[in-house]
């Protein structure tokens, strides 16, 4: 897996979890304004509550689709090193000689 789509990967995790964030927030306002009255009060709890339902699914079947994508990157990563073992343990060491030259300059 490139190293762009394991950002991308994260960043849409963290995406997720934020949208989850937003959608328990106004979940919590939509019930702490029911006993407001008011017709268009009542309107717009009822577009928010269909808005939420919505998004609960999206944020189901995004979530899902990560999934799927990090099970297949993590096959597709074992697969690799099945094949390559010598390759991966060359990669693995050049990344670690990096990390450490980048470390070490802090």
């Amino acid at each position: 897996m490139s190293a762009q789509r394991a950002i991308n990967d994260a960043s849409k995790q963290k995406l997720v979890a934020d949208l989850k964030v937003v959608v328990a927030d106004a979940e919590e306002l939509l019930r702490a304004t029911a006993s407001q009255a008011g017709e268009k009060v009542s309107a717009a709890r009822e577009r928010i509550q269909a808005s939420l339902a919505t998004a609960k699914v999206k944020l189901t079947e995004a979530e899902r689709a990560l999934l799927e994508k990090s099970k297949l990157a993590a096959k597709a990563t074992d697969d690799y090193v099945r094949e390559n073992p010598w390759q991966a343990v060359g990669i693995a060491a050049a990344a670690g000689l990096v990390l450490g030259v980048l470390i070490s300059r802090r």
